[in-house]
């Protein structure tokens, strides 16, 4: 039997909480609720995880200062953010701490479990790619490692980051369409998660800098191209 996939809720509303442990429980999750941020992280260092649920406002720390602390010691680990503000600078400020999704709240079980299914497929998706390797200009790009190397200097990106790099690569020097790459990865191609790519293409352009020859260019109105010289 498979084993079930552990995830850390980390909820403030005790009513709320129990509601969603109890129906992650019934879809076959393995759900640990914690009230507050330290709880929470206390949880994280005792147990073995597959992703993180954590709501933004909570007592003790909030869900962004946690997510900071659980990326410190795991990077790869996919968090959810949960959250009641809708407001963009918040959006942006949770992808910036790592998150992998984002939900605000009244949302529904049902999509909380899509987004969860979707993220979990992608991880393995990313398992059993055939391309673990991109050679960009002068970069090596290591998909499973998530390291971008340049003359023996590596950098370790995010899994966002790197999902990014390796749809650009995937389609180098040819147009990735925005709402593919953003139904790829984000799974919803909505105002803030178009707000989120561009951030992370942003963060992407300057880890490609050493390499003067590389440029990812905005096509407008369709997406992005990956400019690589000489690509096969």
């Amino acid at each position: 039997m498979e084993e079930k996939l552990k995830i850390l809720l980390c909820e403030d509303d005790e009513n709320l909480g129990m509601l969603l442990r109890e129906y992650l429980q019934a879809k076959g999750y393995d759900a640990d609720l914690c009230p507050d941020g330290e709880e929470g992280y206390k949880a994280f260092l005792k147990n073995k995880y597959d992703l993180c649920v954590l709501d933004v406002m909570m007592p003790k720390k909030d869900g962004f200062t946690l997510a900071q602390e659980i990326r410190s010691v795991n990077s790869d680990i996919p968090i959810i953010f949960l959250t009641a503000k809708t407001l963009k600078e918040d959006v942006l400020e949770g992808f910036k701490n790592g998150a992998d999704d984002y939900i605000t709240k009244p949302f529904s079980m049902e999509e909380l479990i899509f987004r969860i299914e979707a993220i979990l497929r992608r991880i393995k998706g990313n398992k059993t790619k055939e391309n673990n390797f991109y050679k960009i200009g002068k970069f090596t790009f290591d998909t499973q490692k998530q390291l971008l190397t340049i003359d023996g200097e590596s950098t370790k990106l995010t899994t966002k980051e790197s999902e990014l790099l390796s749809l650009l690569c995937a389609h180098a020097n040819e147009i990735l369409q925005r709402d593919f790459a953003l139904k790829t990865i984000w799974i919803d191609d909505n105002y803030f998660n178009a707000r989120s790519m561009d951030v992370y293409i942003t963060k992407l352009r300057k880890h490609l800098r050493p390499d003067p020859s590389i440029e990812i260019i905005n096509i407008h109105g369709k997406g992005y191209k990956l400019i690589i010289p000489d690509a096969e």
